[in-house]
């Protein structure tokens, strides 16, 4: 990842609709929701919801397909992890500590 990349997804989840929206695909998983229903959950008109998607999507965070006459989104899983490993890439690199990246499935 490139640094003018992490600053546009970093740009993007700056925003409380986008970053609402993220969060709720988030705990969707890879089946997605469609836009009307992220609409409806979030409280946003579609037209105004698709533009912060469209965004979210530019970015790498998001990935989405069409159904039949509705779009699904999901959350694209390299796209965050790309974003985290890039602003972990050089993680106590001067102080000389090992540096421990996040993860929350292992347990202390």
């Amino acid at each position: 990842m490139h640094s003018n990349d992490a600053i546009a997804a970093l740009l993007a989840l700056g925003q409380e609709t986008r970053l609402n929206a993220y969060r709720l695909l988030l705990m969707q998983g890879s089946k997605g929701l469609r836009v009307s229903e992220i609409s409806k959950r979030l409280s946003v008109n579609i037209s105004t919801l698709s533009r912060h998607l469209g965004q979210l999507e530019r970015t790498g965070l998001l990935q989405s397909w069409r159904h039949e006459r509705e779009i699904i989104y999901a959350v694209h899983d390299s796209g965050m992890q790309e974003l985290i490993n890039y602003l972990l890439e050089n993680c106590c690199r001067e102080s000389g500590e090992a540096c421990e990246r996040a993860d929350p499935s292992q347990k202390t």
